[in-house]
């Protein structure tokens, strides 16, 4: 039998919801409580400012990114790029077909934070791990400079979620084949025939 889902868990999945759904603005503690089925006055014994209750959102979609994304199931680099160029598209279409309310309040949160220091913070933080990881890939790969080719990936990836998710080819995502091909046009931009490590 699964664990019980902590009130803060439940909280902030609401919050990601109503990001997705309604924007910034529609985020309010009550909001929240309605959306999660709980009694007036939870949210805000969860998370009691507005602050908090964001810092929340945060980590609770890192959290849920990571599954997504799978990112502690990445293939070895070392093994050449092939494995991991499946793993990548497989984990940017799961994004794109099955999660897009979490690239979209990942997008609010990410404007929210331009705003407020106290906030980026906490969303940087979250996003180091994916930063360390993808460096890690192309590190394994054997990148001559690995911290901009991954940012290069980042970018890549990022651009075509939100493009996606968000922008003018929301009704046309691409599918598995396109992402792979991508991705191998990619790394072969970054590393020609290098010999992985």
């Amino acid at each position: 039998m699964p664990a019980p889902t902590s009130r803060a868990t439940v909280v902030a999945d609401a919050a990601l919801t109503l990001l997705a759904a309604r924007g910034m603005r529609g985020l309010t503690h009550r909001a929240v409580d309605d959306a999660a089925g709980l009694p007036h006055g939870s949210t805000s014994n969860v998370a009691r400012t507005r602050l908090a209750l964001l810092e929340l959102a945060v980590l609770r979609l890192a959290e849920r990114e990571a599954r997504v994304l799978a990112v502690d199931e990445m293939p070895d680099p070392h093994g050449g790029p092939d494995q991991l160029v499946d793993a990548l598209a497989l984990a940017v279409h799961r994004s794109l077909t099955g999660n897009r309310d979490l690239l979209v309040a990942r997008y609010e949160l990410a404007l929210e934070a331009t705003r407020r220091p106290e906030l980026r913070a906490h969303f940087d933080a979250a996003g180091a791990r994916f930063r360390e990881t993808v460096t890690g890939l192309v590190t394994g790969l054997g990148s001559p400079d690995p911290a901009r080719h991954a940012l290069s990936l980042v970018a890549w990836a990022d651009g075509l979620m939100f493009s996606c998710a968000a922008g003018s080819y929301h009704a046309d995502p691409p599918g598995l084949d396109a992402l792979r091909q991508g991705l191998r046009e990619l790394f072969r931009g970054m590393l020609g025939d290098r010999p992985a490590a």
